[in-house]
C-alpha cells in the first residue's frame, strides 16, 4: 500500500502518461513509424507495448492496471484511450475498453451516467 505522498506522485505520473497517450489519438491520422514509437514509449511507462496490449486478456489487463495503482478515473481515461485507438481501425481494443468500463461501473459502487453512456456507445461499435 502506498502512503499518501507516494500515492499522489504516482497519480500525477499516471495522469501525465494518460494525457500523452490521449494526445496521440487526438487528431485522426494514419499511424506511421514515428507515431507508433511514441505510442510504444507511452505504453512502456505503463509496463506494456502494443503487442502485449493486444495479447492481454480483458482480466489480465485490468489486473495489470490495478498493479499500477490506477484509480477509477485512471481506468476510465485508459478505456477512453483504447476507444480512441479503436476508431483508427488499425487497432481494435473495443472489447478491452468495454471490460474496463464495466469493471469501473461495477466495482466503484458508484453509478456514473458518463460511464454508462460510454459503455453503451462502445457496445454499439462492436
Amino acid at each position: 500500500m502506498l502512503n499518501k505522498g507516494l500515492r499522489d506522485q504516482e497519480s500525477i505520473r499516471i495522469d501525465n502518461i494518460l494525457k500523452m497517450l490521449h494526445s496521440l489519438t487526438f487528431v485522426p491520422k494514419f499511424w506511421n513509424l514515428e507515431d507508433q514509437l511514441d505510442l510504444e514509449n507511452g505504453l512502456k511507462d505503463l509496463g506494456m507495448n502494443i503487442g502485449s496490449l493486444q495479447n492481454f486478456s480483458q482480466e489480465e489487463l485490468i489486473t495489470h492496471l490495478q498493479r499500477l495503482h490506477f484509480d477509477w478515473n485512471h481506468f476510465e481515461l485508459f478505456a477512453d484511450f483504447l476507444m480512441a485507438m479503436s476508431k483508427e481501425n488499425q487497432f481494435d481494443f473495443t472489447d478491452k475498453a468495454i471490460a474496463i468500463y464495466d469493471y469501473v461501473q461495477k466495482e466503484s459502487k458508484v453509478f456514473s451516467f458518463g460511464i454508462f453512456n460510454k459503455l453503451a456507445a462502445a457496445k454499439a461499435n462492436l
